[in-house]
């Protein structure tokens, strides 16, 4: 951005208009004096009309009418997941900068490509892994290098809900990519941020469903470079769960309700030792605000995005290795 631009509203537009833009991530960028929602494209313009009823801005009914409007210097994208790659490239061949629902898309390759490409054109790509802009997660990191543990020997991660209404769009393996992609990417990109890369697959089981052929639960078994173990559960065939927790050699660390907390919730943080039981209470954080934060940020002040991107590649790389090792037994 120019100087002059950096002063002015940055203009988004929105293409989908997905629960999760509704309940999360548009009212966030409504908060945000630095953003002005000025389309929202659905291919029903009467949902369109209800986005913008609230969140103002112009109800389009075709989602090329976001990427081509003079307008629009960036572009939400909470669509259906095997839709991301096509609307992210067509955004960034247009010089829009890109904030796109996680996860990036369903490949290494092609996240990969589209990573190039907004390099190539000096644009900002993010993915939005809400979850991982929560103050909560460096909280933890830091109590672990302060050994409030000792030395880690385990990491769990749960991501699980109770079955969805039939048709839902995570039972759509060629639209919605299926449960894994979408529930079980949370324990896998947790275990990465808090432990660190260079995660190896040791072994996985899934419960695909035979007529519909997608993946409906599963629990994976990663390990470190020193050994530590990494057990990892999602699906959406369970009780609800949303949680990590670390063994270390003289105690246990919890954190409940890690992926989706509302940002008035104050989180708290479980210690067990042999001796002592303690529960910290930390402070509330708004992680949807904070991406749209880091996002603004980043336009403004030209900061590489490289960090993230390789975290966004990673976890695609390993997903795609938890996919070809996994045991899939039909249900």
């Amino acid at each position: 951005m120019t100087s002059n631009q950096a002063v002015q509203r940055l203009r988004f537009g929105v293409i989908g208009c997905a629960d999760i833009a509704w309940r999360r991530t548009l009212p966030a960028m409504a908060d945000n004096p630095a953003i002005e929602t000025v389309a929202i494209a659905s291919r029903d313009k009467r949902r369109a009309t209800e986005f913008t009823d609230r969140f103002g801005g112009t109800p389009l009914g075709d989602y090329a009418a976001v990427v081509e409007s003079e307008d629009v210097d960036a572009v939400y994208i909470p669509l259906p997941l095997m839709m991301h790659a096509e609307w992210v490239e067509r955004c960034l061949d247009a010089g829009k900068h890109v904030l796109v629902e996680k996860p990036m898309t369903d490949s290494y390759k092609e996240s990969s490509r589209l990573v190039e490409l907004a390099r190539s054109r000096g644009l900002v790509l993010m993915e939005n892994y809400m979850f991982l802009h929560h103050s909560q997660h460096a909280a933890v990191r830091k109590m672990l290098d302060d050994g409030v543990i000792g030395e880690l020997r385990g990491f769990r991660g749960e991501f699980t809900i109770p079955p969805k209404p039939p048709g839902d769009i995570r039972y759509q393996l060629d639209v919605g990519g299926g449960p894994f992609l979408d529930f079980g990417g949370y324990p896998v990109r947790a275990a990465l941020h808090v432990l660190g890369k260079k995660l190896q697959v040791v072994g996985a089981v899934f419960r695909r469903d035979a007529e519909l052929d997608v993946v409906m639960s599963g629990s994976v078994l990663l390990a470190t470079e020193q050994g530590v173990p990494v057990q990892l559960t999602f699906g959406m065939e369970h009780s609800y769960q949303n949680a990590y927790s670390l063994t270390g050699s003289t105690g246990r660390l919890m954190v409940d309700w890690a992926f989706t907390p509302p940002h008035t919730h104050r989180p708290v943080v479980r210690i067990e030792r042999q001796d002592h039981r303690e529960e910290l209470v930390l402070d509330a954080d708004h992680q949807f605000a904070n991406v749209i934060d880091r996002f603004v940020a980043t336009l403004r002040t030209g900061e590489d995005l490289r960090q993230e991107h390789e975290g966004t590649l990673e976890q695609a790389a390993l997903m795609e290795q938890i996919e070809l090792a996994a045991v899939n037994i039909p249900i």
